[in-house]
């Protein structure tokens, strides 16, 4: 993997940024919208620069640390547009770097962005949610410009259907199971949006949920506690708790609707919910049911079905709630391990362990993990990403415009501030433009890597994050990713508990990694600024087999990629 680092383009903004050179305020403004949630081999790029003034931008598109594209564009009422094709490589991510030039021909701001090649979206998914589907909604185009700005590839309609038990309605307008007006013509209407720009629309299912009316017309087909009580769930027990196992009534009943709004919506595939509980129950003979392995058994039923209406590009996701049953439901027929954290797994790097884990369960498979944040909370969304992607995993967490799911009921998301937003987007872009490095072509790295890494005084190990520089490491055949993700001075080191102090930033980090490959090169980028996001090359020696750099700051995660001479 061998790649020239940029030139004095992308040298030449970093120091525009980095080295104290002052613009005037009245800096552009600038949005960059690539027209497509990813895109298929062969397929031509279409990326849009907004830019509130400036007459002409210049773009710049990468493959990891080679330039391959330079591309100028007048800007016209505000707008300028170019087109490039990749390579047919798949699966591949490519970074975009766009200066804007006022009339004197000088560079007045940047702003980098990214995109992907895939063979289908679950290969390197980003999850988003859509949960507003009222016939007053219009906000077509804001939505799906969001979700563009950010690379969503696919999207959880959540809480849409009529009933639990009921998934289309008789009529257009309706009322769900809580009350909400929703709308089928809205629904349909997003999808259709969604599906114009290469963004699946995926419907959410309960297995196992009915509601109280349903379970009283069908009372055998529940699943009892050992009083034969049914289970129920939710304020109220507005919820009864259905037997899914295979040749079950229930489970007949909801692989009939799946078919019916695979059949009758355009929806991508089949997207299955649980509550986390019960784990099992009896059936209404009194037979044992373990849900752990009945749930991968439906999974596997949801997606022959899934493959019969949709083909290859169909998908089946299942939500492991807690983390439970992964060891069951990781190997099973599902596209993806979609995991929702809750406690005990409540420390940062249980959200690394849950990716990893997931992922060698899976055999590969992506690992999607929601992890609900208040978006005030941004040390702790900003930490938790850092762990979630260098561990080759991805965040749920938007979706609606300017959301962040703050709550495992979706439309009480929060919503992030002007000052968040850039924040958050350069996790989306980094993610797509690293993702060769980070996850679709890498495993985790071995223990020993992890062990490897030595800061001098910098702790880099213990039980927990606290005071310390964790590493995570992620490796391809000619290379290794070496994630430093910084908690010192981190007064919290969970997740799920709001921290008050952000990392402490470090300069001029001496880096010792023992490597027993000839390295080749060593660089780094990081989505803490938009400066950083750009690769930079790092001078290194090696002597008696001990690999030794200098970073020049770390602020929350700075990923450094190892090549070696002997890759392929």
């Amino acid at each position: 993997m061998k790649h020239r680092l940029p030139g004095s383009f992308l040298l030449f903004l970093f120091i525009l940024i980095q080295g104290g050179v002052v613009f005037a305020t009245n800096l552009p403004t600038i949005t960059i919208l690539p027209d497509k949630g990813f895109y298929q081999p062969g397929e031509t790029v279409h990326i849009t620069v907004r830019a509130s003034t400036g007459m002409t931008i210049q773009a710049q598109i990468s493959f990891l640390t080679d330039i391959l594209a330079t591309i100028n564009a007048p800007i016209t009422q505000g707008e300028a547009v170019f087109t490039w094709t990749p390579p047919l490589d798949v699966p591949r991510g490519y970074g975009v770097s766009v200066a804007v030039y006022d009339e004197a021909g000088a560079v007045i701001a940047m702003q980098t962005s990214a995109f992907d090649v895939l063979n289908r979206w679950i290969d390197a998914p980003r999850y988003g949610f859509l949960s507003d589907f009222s016939p007053a909604r219009r906000t077509d185009t804001p939505t799906v410009e969001w979700m563009l700005q950010h690379h969503i590839n696919g999207v959880q309609f959540y809480d849409w259907q009529y009933r639990w038990e009921d998934l289309l309605p008789e009529t257009d307008r309706f009322d769900d199971g809580l009350g909400r007006p929703q709308s089928m013509t809205t629904i349909r209407r997003l999808i259709d949006a969604l599906h114009a720009h290469s963004i699946a629309a995926m419907p959410y299912t309960a297995i196992y949920g009915a509601s109280t009316a349903f379970y009283r017309q069908h009372p055998t087909w529940g699943l009892f506690d050992a009083r034969h009580e049914v289970y129920d769930f939710g304020d109220n027990s507005f919820i009864a708790i259905m037997n899914p196992a295979p040749g079950s009534p229930w489970n007949q009943h909801l692989l009939g609707e799946y078919a019916d709004v695979l059949n009758h919506t355009p929806f991508d595939g089949i997207h299955i919910d649980q509550y986390g509980s019960p784990k099992n129950g009896y059936d209404n003979d009194g037979n044992y049911i373990d849900l752990a392995d009945v749930m991968p058994q439906f999974i596997n039923q949801t997606a022959v079905l899934v493959q019969e209406y949709r083909g290859s590009s169909g998908v089946t996701l299942f939500n492991c709630v807690g983390n439970w049953p992964i060891d069951t439901v990781a190997p099973s027929d599902e596209d993806a391990a979609y995991i929702e954290v809750w406690s005990p797994n409540d420390s940062y790097l249980d959200l690394g362990r849950i990716v990893t884990n997931a992922e060698k369960l899976g055999n590969g498979k992506p690992v999607i993990i929601p992890a609900y944040i208040p978006p005030a909370q941004e040390i702790n969304w900003r930490l938790a990403n850092s762990v979630i992607l260098a561990s080759g995993g991805t965040h749920l967490e938007t979706g609606e415009p300017e959301s962040m799911l703050a709550d495992p009921y979706f439309p009480l998301f929060g919503k992030l501030t002007p000052e968040q937003q850039p924040i958050f987007r350069r996790y989306y872009d980094f993610q797509v433009r690293y993702e060769n490095v980070l996850s679709t072509t890498t495993t985790v790295g071995s223990d020993d890597l992890h062990r490897a890494v030595d800061l001098g005084t910098i702790r880099t190990r213990g039980i927990t994050a606290r005071d310390r520089v964790v590493p995570v490491v992620r490796s391809g055949d000619a290379f290794d990713t070496f994630n430093l993700i910084n908690f010192i001075g981190v007064d919290q080191t969970n997740w799920n508990v709001a921290a008050s102090s952000a990392p402490t930033p470090l300069t001029d980090v001496v880096v010792h990694i023992t490597v027993s490959r000839p390295v080749a090169a060593v660089w780094v980028a990081s989505p803490d600024a938009e400066a950083t996001m750009n690769p930079a090359s790092l001078a290194y020696t090696v002597v008696d087999g001990i690999l030794q750099f200098t970073l020049p700051g770390l602020d929350y995660w700075s990923m450094i990629v190892v090549e070696y001479a002997d890759g392929n």
